[in-house]
């Protein structure tokens, strides 16, 4: 049987058949995996048998039409098609359709089937073509001029379909043939009446057709249109229309092509302009890094070509729509076009037609693809722009037409009109801020920013400025855009003049203080808060008093409990007594938070008083920050499910209020993750930091990311490490990535017995940290004792001289974290469970390296007990994961010691945890323990037991019994038992020929 290789050219190598796509001054991708198509796939080849039963294959279609616009990706499609017609043992030949205007050949793919079939099956095309000699009139090499001008050179219409149908059907006979006609769309009138031929001839073995075009091109008066639509009336002869890539399989194709880290927003950005088609996706995914965020050239280009075949109405109202965006109105189009109604509706019917414009509800139109309005609009040449946003301006300021402030301020800005631009900004960015959208709020305040200092713009002494800045650093700080909201006001604090009123300034100061506390910055926020409380004296009673709540704030976030609790109430008084009761909610927030840490039912109760007051006066920052402290309150005392309840109310009043990434509601989701990994709810935990379309602020999108390493690292996924170092640049910007992220580096480092890998990222998590936060920054313990651990862990496989090197590095973890807790206890802190079971945890990590390295090694006793204390104390902190692996460091050590029930009460308890979380690398450890059952050795092995091979191997390297009882947390007794067993079965008379033996029979490894 032959099959054919598909012919060069698109079907071959998998590259889109859109003209261009090879070119590109922007480095352009492709994905060889065929990427959301599988049920397409599917259903061709369903319809046309392939691989069917001979009875299924009877009933199949003899003909798909493939339609789709370009650039969906029915090249790719039928690239897969082929290579699944292969694999059934079909033949396969294709022929392509060209683009040459009014020059094209007739039959021209048939031609090019010829060729290939001529190529790969050559007794069959020279039988037909003796048979049939109308047939080599479509070989190549008679398509070019021709000397001969008689009868007997001209071509017979029905001979040739006759011949071309016999070719197939001789092909055929050999086995199923698929034939493929791409580009129907470019092919001439004598191609398409071969297919109506081909269509409504049976054939007698099984040849199946397929013919795609681009339904994009079938304007009204295409000749295709009508024809297609003749075609799927006919018996054995199906249809397929290709839809553009959901958002969904747009991120995979993203995902693939992109392999290395990228930014949410980036991504979300390519899927919606790229409406769904893949080719975009390709080119904008190469554009990434080269293009600005401007379509890449090679791009523009094509999507322009539609364009520069339009008359010139046309052309001129498809321009001045791009000025408008991707969608305009038609009233609105006309208010702005120069051409009087009739002309209109003419061009823009032509654009509806080329399939430029789409007809929508509310008498609008859209472009067809989002990128086809920029490419448009990027085609306008400087100067023509202004006029266009000028003249939609005018319109928009005049009233006759409705409008919105955004728009107007878009226009008045990009056609020079600062003066109304300035203006319509600020009522964009109020209007954005009521209906809780605080990114476009920003983004209008900020351009009105730029737009103060404009001579153009002429007198401000309305305007307030320092108002202004306030502004758009709440909006900033709304959206979750803290660090440019400081910078923003940082900014207008350095441009204020010396003489600068006392009120523009300490209203600057204290949205610079707001800022700077929710930052991890090494500057001190206090010292801003405690300027503009100065400057806002008594002549300026409101902005005092918000001065006053803001001081507060910054204090308690610093633990200054008694200063916060006197500016909260200086603050208080005067925010009653002027009659700002959302003020008044907001400062009994921060007093009730003062004494959250006392972990009382009281101060739960206080919180839930200031929560719903805060609802009933609409204190939305108040309410959500309540119910921040009242998740944290319910963390501290390790409520889990408590405390999942109150961070998931914070964050949905933030997605109510249209601020889900304001710093209490985006934390609080944050938070709300890290509870639900606590209680060992991993899956939820994963679901909630997923925030694929959600395009958050990149500390957030890297906080979720962390969480979701943890969880990779622990159940033993591949790539943590590097992933987590390429989030190393933030650690210091936002605390909360490092954290988690050196835990998941840490989780790794353990499988690996990494002790130098764990004390790397150790030190690299302190370096970032110690900075912005106090260099005794409570996670210190935590870590800390996690990298203890893995030197514990790597103690095993070290020798002497290695361990006793390592000791120092050893004590000086222990040392460090015992350092934080004994500061944050001096510091009058209240531990809750989840400090208490670490500090237990760092003592008996301290106690376990001594004992397995033998350096001052504890007792049998003390070991066992420090880690029982251990045990209870990670069982009232109610941490699964945690907890499993502090059983089977016990499991461990109660074999070693001689308590074989309890070592396999712990064990057995730590693998059903550790089964239920999916933690592969914990039951490994658990494994390698010995807590289950023996391990599969190879064939002619059985001489010796799972343990004795165990132990003949570190004999082999030659340990001593002793350090072979460390590591397989066994006496040395019983090591030596297990010695003299092993030279009994050998046959030998030492350790060194035991060892020789092992080797020679392969009992090694």
């Amino acid at each position: 049987m032959t099959t054919l290789a598909a012919p060069t050219g698109a079907l071959n190598d998998g590259r889109s058949s859109v003209p261009g796509a090879m070119m590109g001054s922007v480095p352009s991708l492709r994905c060889p995996d065929l990427v959301g198509r599988d049920a397409e796939l599917g259903e061709l080849i369903t319809r046309l048998g392939i691989g069917a039963s001979p009875e299924r294959a009877a009933a199949a279609d003899t003909v798909v039409l493939l339609g789709g616009d370009a650039g969906l990706g029915k090249t790719r499609l039928l690239t897969e098609l082929r290579d699944r017609a292969f694999e059934h043992g079909w033949q396969v030949a294709a022929g392509h359709s060209l683009d040459l205007a009014d020059s094209a050949l007739p039959y021209l793919p048939f031609t090019e089937i010829l060729g290939r079939l001529a190529a790969e099956t050559p007794e069959v095309v020279a039988a037909t073509v003796e048979l049939h000699p109308a047939l080599g009139r479509l070989r190549a090499g008679r398509r070019m001029r021709s000397d001969a001008a008689g009868d007997d050179s001209m071509l017979t219409r029905g001979e040739l379909f006759e011949a071309v149908h016999a070719l197939l059907e001789a092909a055929a006979e050999a086995a199923p043939l698929l034939v493929v006609i791409e580009d129907a769309h470019w092919a001439d009138q004598s191609t398409r009446d071969i297919l109506s031929f081909l269509f409504t001839r049976p054939f007698a073995h099984r040849v199946g057709l397929v013919v795609s075009y681009r339904s994009d091109d079938l304007h009204r008066r295409h000749p295709l249109r009508r024809q297609v639509g003749e075609w799927a009336r006919l018996p054995g002869v199906g249809r397929l229309q290709l839809e553009p890539l959901s958002d969904a399989d747009a991120r995979r194709l993203v995902r693939r092509l992109h392999p290395e880290p990228l930014r949410e927003s980036d991504l979300a950005d390519v899927v919606s302009r790229a409406d769904g088609n893949a080719f975009f996706v390709e080119e904008l995914v190469g554009a990434l890094h080269f293009s600005g965020g401007s379509v890449p050239g090679d791009l523009a280009d094509l999507l322009l070509v539609r364009v520069d075949r339009l008359d010139d109405k046309a052309r001129e109202v498809v321009r001045i729509a791009s000025v408008a965006g991707r969608q305009v109105g038609h009233e609105l189009l006309a208010q702005v076009c120069d051409l009087a109604p009739a002309e209109l509706d003419a061009a823009v019917r032509t654009l509806v037609e080329s399939n430029l414009l789409v007809p929508g509800t509310s008498d609008r139109y859209a472009f067809r693809h989002a990128l086809l309005a920029e490419a448009v609009y990027d085609d306008l040449l400087p100067g023509e722009r202004v006029r266009m946003h000028a003249r939609y301006a005018d319109v928009l300021q005049s009233g006759r037409l409705p409008g919105s402030s955004a728009e107007l301020a878009r226009h008045a800005r990009l056609g020079q009109d600062h003066r109304t631009a300035l203006v319509a900004s600020i009522e964009a960015g109020d209007e954005a801020m009521r209906v809780g959208g605080p990114d476009e709020a920003a983004h209008h305040y900020r351009q009105a920013l730029t737009l103060v200092t404009d001579p153009a713009v002429g007198d401000l002494t309305d305007l307030d400025v320092p108002d202004l800045v306030t502004k758009t650093s709440d909006a900033l700080v709304a959206a979750g855009h803290v660090a440019k909201a400081a910078a923003v006001v940082r900014e207008q604090l350095d441009a204020l003049p010396a003489d600068a009123p006392a009120l523009a300034r300490g209203q600057l100061l204290g949205a610079l203080a707001g800022s700077l506390v929710i930052l991890d910055t090494e500057e001190d926020p206090r010292v801003h808060a405690a300027e503009a409380v100065l400057l806002l004296g008594d002549d300026h009673p409101r902005a005092r008093a918000k001065a006053l709540a803001l001081q507060a704030r910054v204090l308690a976030a610093y633990r200054n409990t008694e200063a916060a609790r006197q500016a909260g109430l200086e603050g208080l008084a005067l925010a009653e007594r002027l009659d700002m009761p959302r003020l008044v909610t907001d400062i009994l927030t921060t007093l009730v938070g003062l004494d959250r840490e006392q972990h009382s039912d009281d101060i739960k109760a206080a919180l839930e008083d200031v929560i719903a007051q805060a609802r009933s006066t609409g204190a939305v920052n108040a309410e959500m920050r309540g119910l921040y402290l009242l998740g944290r309150l319910h963390q501290d005392r390790a409520d889990h499910a408590e405390a999942v309840a109150a961070f998931g109310r914070a964050h949905a009043r933030g997605v109510d209020a249209g601020t889900p990434w304001s710093p209490f509601a985006g934390t609080a989701r944050f938070m709300q993750g890290a509870a639900e990994y606590a209680a060992g709810h991993w899956d939820e935990a994963y679901v909630l930091m997923d925030v694929t379309g959600q395009s958050p602020p990149h500390d957030y999108e890297l906080m979720f990311h962390a969480v979701c390493l943890q969880i990779d690292a622990a159940r033993g996924e591949p790539g943590v490490l590097e992933l987590s170092r390429a989030q190393r640049p933030f650690w210091g910007r936002e605390g909360l990535i490092g954290i988690w992220g050196v835990s998941a580096e840490l989780e790794v480092h353990e499988h690996a017995a990494d002790a130098d890998g764990a004390l790397e990222s150790y030190h690299a998590i302190v370096a970032a940290l110690s900075g912005a936060w106090r260099d005794l920054f409570q996670a210190r313990l935590r870590l800390a004792t996690l990298t203890l651990g893995v030197h514990g862990t790597a103690a095993a496989t070290m020798s002497a001289e290695e361990r006793a090197a390592r000791h120092a590095d050893a004590q000086l973890l222990r040392d460090e974290g015992r350092k934080v807790y004994d500061f944050h206890r001096e510091a009058g802190f209240k531990f809750g469970p989840e400090a208490v079971a670490w500090a237990e945890r760092l003592d008996a990590e301290w106690l376990r390296w001594r004992w397995v390295a033998q350096v001052d090694p504890p007792t049998e006793d003390e070991l066992v007990s420090a880690w029982r204390t251990t045990e209870q104390a990670f069982t009232e902190f109610t941490h699964p994961f945690e907890l499993a692996r502090v059983r089977a460091r016990l499991s461990g050590i109660l074999r070693a010691t001689g308590d074989t029930a309890g070592a396999r009460e712990a064990g057995d308890l730590a693998r059903e945890t550790a089964h239920q979380l999916g933690a592969q690398p914990l039951l490994d450890e658990l494994t390698a323990l010995g807590s289950t059952g023996p391990r599969t050795v190879p064939a002619g092995a059985d001489v010796l037991t799972p343990r004795e091979r165990e132990i003949i191997a570190l004999v082999a390297e030659g340990r001593s019994n002793g350090e072979i009882g460390k590591q397989l947390f066994i006496s040395t007794k019983t090591v030596s038992v297990h010695v003299s067993n092993i030279l009994g079965k050998l046959g030998a008379a030492s350790r060194t020929e035991a060892a020789a033996v092992a080797r020679r029979r392969q009992l090694l490894g």
